[in-house]
């Protein structure tokens, strides 16, 4: 884990070298202070030697202005280290999610990668800049103290060598009883997050439903229990306070009690008791930052792990060796495909699926909610893949294309339409990088978009809020067509992407595909009837399986489920349905 997660310093490891080295020199500098102030009192006071006194007073300051700004500067170089370490981190972690197929996604969920690539690493940056200038300081003090009090007196330093593995032995206990709960609470926030993500994008059904104590109540709880798993592992990190503070305070008073002692019998002097004070006020409050930082470490722990499943998830779908980079024509071929989203064949949501579509061809999709209309098509692109058999475009297996190669050939308007915020130009250039006015305009008219996009005070520059909320469902729809139609694919998708039009604009964005782009092969998954009407030929499918597949004409003399569709939405139903 600590090997992956370093591989994001990169360009920081200048900065996360430098300081701990400053942070050595700073505890150098505060080390030899005790040494040399009890050295004033035992030459200088003692001996009335003023000169001593104001030579030694200069060196200490010295020492101490040597120690400010070795402290400054080590906190300077761990501060743009931990920033830099946590930037790199959050960009190998967004390019690895980019890479992702569907199946990833689906098993990470939205909310729980936000929550990693936020609070997370905000635990990892903290614990690293800790651990780069903290627990450096820590053990250096604690070990340059004790050696300076070993010089001074070994009596006295066998205090600390009891304290210290009485102290670290609670530390270790504590650390493993509350990491589990740590992990449990990370868990709950990504909980926490789909509750929230999901109620601001839903907020105007929330609204017009009047469900907003109920949206309450569902974050309410969710926040109790992150309360409580919080205050579960706290209630044990909590011992950490009192164990140091019982270990600091028994040592303080068995230093002083065998102190004086020393002192009365001659065998140690008044400056090496206060050096001795000194350093053990040093070596307490480093067993004090170092129980900080464990502590620290112990919740960032939780969060490194979670950090690191992410960097290390595979994307299920990979490029060959020598993956084809080229697209020869739109036709596409389904031979004994069976899909399951879960990789087992028992449970498939596509069932023996045998298709032959020829290139240019206008091909309709009908069939029921959940009859896996859509999965269907996201195997053409490859956004799955296939479980059983094989999905063919330009007469080759999917699987044997350059991945990019292929979606840029294969256009798909989804069944949930996402504008992205920024202007319609902005959003459009999704289809093509250096597209021109001209071929935005073009695509826009064959898509019905150009005239409603003309009448907005900035036409083109019209700038999109977050999730297109500014242009209404059908609007938006045919932006989204438009922005697919710059591609010039080869396949064009649209899954269910003309609901929110009327007919009349439907038919005209149909006859301008026939007109505009004959060549490119177009499937269109509708619930209206008069989206399919015309196509070439009608795949009808039920439950997983292809029940007919011919042109429409055909399909109303022998298909029930088309038969049924058609006389609900043209003729309005049966004579009984009627009554």
């Amino acid at each position: 884990m600590i090997k992956k997660l370093a591989k994001s310093i990169r360009e920081y490891k200048k900065q996360s070298i430098l300081a701990p080295i400053f942070v050595v020199l700073e505890v150098i500098m505060e080390i030899l202070i005790p040494f040399y102030m009890a050295s004033i009192i035992d030459k200088g006071i003692t001996n009335g030697n003023m000169q001593y006194i104001i030579k030694m007073g200069i060196l200490l300051i010295v020492l101490a202005g040597l120690s400010l700004t070795f402290g400054i500067l080590s906190g300077r170089f761990a501060a743009k280290a931990s920033a830099g370490f946590a930037q790199n981190l959050r960009k190998d972690m967004f390019y690895n999610i980019q890479n992702f197929s569907f199946s990833n996604i689906d098993k990470f969920s939205t909310s729980s990668l936000v929550t990693r690539l936020t609070t997370d690493i905000t635990n990892v940056q903290n614990a690293y800049q800790m651990i780069i200038r903290v627990l450096i300081r820590g053990p250096l003090m604690l070990i340059f103290a004790l050696i300076m009090t070993i010089r001074i007196n070994i009596e006295v330093s066998t205090i600390f060598l009891v304290a210290i593995p009485v102290l670290g032995v609670g530390l270790f206990y504590i650390a493993i009883k509350a990491h589990p709960h740590f992990e449990k609470v990370f868990k709950t926030y990504d909980n926490l997050n789909n509750v929230v993500q999901e109620n601001v994008n839903s907020i105007r059904v929330v609204k017009s439903y009047v469900r907003e104590d109920y949206e309450i109540q569902k974050f309410g709880n969710i926040s109790n229990k992150i309360y409580n798993l919080f205050r579960k592992a706290e209630k044990i990190v909590i011992f950490n306070s009192p164990l140091m503070q019982f270990t600091v305070y028994m040592s303080i008073l068995i230093i002083s009690w065998v102190s004086a002692k020393l002192i009365v019998s001659g065998s140690m002097t008044t400056g090496q008791l206060t050096s001795v004070i000194v350093y053990a006020t040093q070596i307490l409050s480093s067993l004090m930052i170092i129980s900080m930082v464990f502590v620290m470490i112990i919740i960032s722990r939780s969060s490194a792990e979670r950090i690191v499943e992410v960097l290390d998830e595979k994307s299920t779908i990979q490029n060959k060796k020598n993956a084809k980079r080229k697209v020869k024509d739109g036709s596409i071929d389904f031979n004994n495909v069976d899909f399951s989203y879960v990789g087992d064949k028992k449970k498939l949501t596509l069932k023996r699926i045998n298709l032959h579509i020829k290139s240019g061809e206008t091909i309709g999709i009908i069939g029921g909610t959940g009859s896996a209309k859509s999965t269907l098509v996201q195997l053409i692109p490859r956004l799955y893949d296939v479980t059983n058999g094989c999905v063919k475009v330009g007469g080759r297996d999917v699987r044997d294309y350059d991945i990019e190669t292929l979606r840029d050939e294969v256009a798909m308007v989804l069944q949930k339409n996402v504008l992205f915020s920024g202007t319609i130009k902005d959003n459009l250039r999704w289809g093509k990088k250096n597209a021109t006015d001209e071929e935005m305009i073009k695509a826009c008219k064959q898509a019905q978009a150009d005239s409603f996009i003309q009448t907005f005070p900035d036409g083109y520059d019209t700038y999109i809020e977050q999730g297109g909320t500014n242009v209404s469902g059908g609007q938006k729809q045919r932006i989204c067509i438009a922005r697919a139609l710059l591609k010039k694919p080869k396949i064009l998708i649209l899954d269910d992407s003309t609901s929110a039009v009327d007919t009349k604009t439907d038919s005209l964005i149909r006859k301008a595909f026939r007109e505009e782009i004959p060549g490119t092969t177009k499937l269109i998954i509708a619930q209206r009837i008069s989206s399919v009407e015309d196509a070439d030929r009608v795949i009808v499918i039920d439950n997983g399986e292809i029940v007919a597949f011919d042109t429409p004409a055909n399909l109303l003399k022998t298909n029930k489920i088309y038969q049924e569709v058609y006389n609900s939405q043209v003729n309005g139903g049966d004579d009984n349905e009627a009554k």
